[in-house]
């Protein structure tokens, strides 16, 4: 080779480095923070990447996610989260009530998509709902809010239930606002509310057991990824021990469950995908308020009511969402 093709030759891949490295840029990286496991989420997490899709991200063609999944240890969030951080991705998708907590803590410039089953105002996420401000915005599930509605619902389904078990996390801080609500609607439809905590899947073992010896009529549960992850887990605790339950998931009833009353499981996850792909776009958290949910779906479980010895009445059926049988 000749002396001049060879520096030619040096100078032309010089200069196409830089390309390469803008070409690699070009690609960002979207952290997505969860407390449960990753396993009973794939549709949500499906969802997510097709919210992202509609805007015009593929993951692996010209968006990179990375997964951070802290598996019901909530005092792992804060380290995921910093560690999002540390990699400088383009937004966070933040989900559960204590995951934006823990991104909001780890940085106040990346955009954060956060989708939260309480009050993001009363919590401190945003200033409002209309104009969030700072970097954080989201979706609003009203979980929580539901909980007077469910056990309207579960009244209706076991009217002779005088003691009602509500079932919560209490390393959960919404906890307390479960309990709250669930007090206040015990009181106005004349139901006792006695509450049982679980943290981990033995206690939930516990908590049903003692619902047994304590002759509890009818249960509740509060929202918590900790139950959503051992669905299964709970609805065959619930046909073992004979104990009619409302859940905030459908697919607790898919599984066997009573009765659900909530939002489609997976759609606040695509809405979450969506507002991180408008991010990307160049749009500011700030300007995008807070999404909340506006059809929630009433799912009754015929076969399982049948075992219990329960008969829905027709009223309830008619006004159902679904109905299995």
């Amino acid at each position: 080779m000749r002396r001049r093709d060879f520096i030619t030759g040096i100078a032309g891949s010089v200069a196409a480095w830089p390309l390469a490295a803008r070409g690699q840029r070009a690609m960002p990286t979207v952290g997505f923070l969860h407390a449960a496991f990753p396993g009973p989420f794939a549709a949500p997490v499906t969802a997510f990447r097709d919210g992202l899709k509609e805007t015009g991200y593929v993951e692996g063609q010209n968006v990179a996610i990375e997964y951070r999944w802290a598996e019901n240890r909530y005092d792992r969030l804060p380290t995921l989260a910093a560690d999002l951080v540390g990699r400088r991705v383009a937004a966070i998708a933040a989900f559960g009530d204590i995951s934006p907590v823990a991104a909001k803590a780890a940085t106040s410039t990346i955009p954060i998509v956060f989708m939260v089953a309480s009050d993001p105002v009363k919590s401190g996420l945003v200033a409002s709902l209309n104009r969030p401000g700072g970097n954080l915005t989201g979706i609003n599930m009203f979980v929580s809010a539901l909980m007077p509605k469910r056990m309207e619902f579960l009244s209706e389904l076991v009217p002779k239930a005088a003691i009602v078990a509500l079932l919560v996390n209490q390393t959960n801080p919404n906890a307390d606002v479960d309990i709250g609500d669930a007090e206040v609607a015990g009181r106005t439809l004349g139901r006792q509310i006695e509450v049982l905590t679980a943290s981990t899947a033995n206690a939930i073992d516990i908590a049903f057991a003692t619902m047994s010896q304590r002759r509890i009529g009818a249960l509740v549960t509060g929202n918590d990824v900790l139950f959503t992850t051992r669905h299964t887990q709970i609805v065959a605790l619930a046909g073992r021990y004979a104990i009619p339950a409302i859940y905030a998931w459908r697919e607790f009833v898919t599984a066997g469950g009573l009765a659900s009353y909530g939002i489609v499981h997976t759609e606040p996850y695509r809405q979450a995908g969506l507002y991180v792909g408008r991010i990307l776009k160049g749009e500011k958290p700030t300007d995008l308020p807070v999404m909340q949910p506006t059809k929630f779906e009433l799912v009754i479980n015929l076969k399982t009511a049948k075992a219990l010895g329960l008969t829905v009445p027709l009223i309830m059926q008619m006004t159902a969402d679904e109905v299995i049988e």
